[in-house]
């Protein structure tokens, strides 16, 4: 099973966090939001990912590099930010 991670928003509702922070890292206590999601995607069955990036990109490309599940995410830059269903 796939999944589609939707990580390219400015997450302008949780200004100034994510000013440096894309809203994908945030930490819930203590670990990045993108490392639950992987955590509890891969128990449900989850191997592959799909992670569309576009604010703070360079930051999740690096969260990525160094995760245990980087040999199953794809990660795609949006260049101009569609929107969910955009995206979709």
């Amino acid at each position: 099973m796939r999944a589609i991670l939707l990580c390219a928003g400015k997450g302008t509702r949780l200004r100034p966090l994510t000013n440096y922070t894309p809203k994908c890292l945030m930490p819930i206590k203590g670990k990045p939001l993108l490392e639950i999601w992987f955590q509890k995607l891969s128990a449900a069955g989850v191997n592959k990912f799909l992670i569309n990036t576009h604010h703070l990109s360079e930051k999740v490309y690096d969260f990525v590099n160094t995760s245990k599940y980087k040999k199953s995410i794809d990660v795609v830059y949006e260049k101009k930010l569609l929107g969910t269903a955009g995206t979709l």
